[in-house]
């Protein structure tokens, strides 16, 4: 069922939403990693990378806690992975931005279908820590 061109649900209006939602979700992000990048390189730009050794990302920086917790700190590695999560939880905002447009309009197939998405999307992002 479509609500007709002047309702506040309209397919263009949810459009427009979305791309908004899009463009504004990918500013914070880069702005954030912009921000953590340059905090990173003001404290260590000046070190000599060991290339003869591998080191992977502290344990700190693999879960969302973790990330959080270094970006309240203002480490630079926190705050740029704080900005990939704001980069990944972009697309997600958007699934849950459809929900709503489509239960506005009762669509209730898009609804249910939607609503699969978002779980699954919600699943492959926090499964490991369950």
């Amino acid at each position: 069922m479509r609500i007709e061109n002047g309702s506040r649900w309209g397919d263009q209006r949810i459009e427009q939403m979305i791309g908004r939602l899009l463009a504004f979700g990918l500013a914070l992000a880069a702005s954030v990693v912009l921000i953590g990048a340059a905090v990173y390189l003001f404290r260590h730009g000046g070190e000599k990378p060991d290339y003869r050794v591998f080191r992977g990302e502290p344990a700190d920086l693999r879960t969302i806690p973790g990330i959080l917790g270094d970006a309240r700190q203002l480490s630079g590695r926190g705050i740029i992975q704080l900005g990939l999560l704001l980069l990944l939880a972009t697309p997600v905002a958007r699934v849950a931005l459809s929900i709503f447009a489509f239960a506005a309009q009762r669509d209730t197939l898009y609804v249910m279908v939607t609503l699969v998405v978002l779980t699954l999307l919600l699943y492959s992002i926090v499964g490991g820590y369950l």
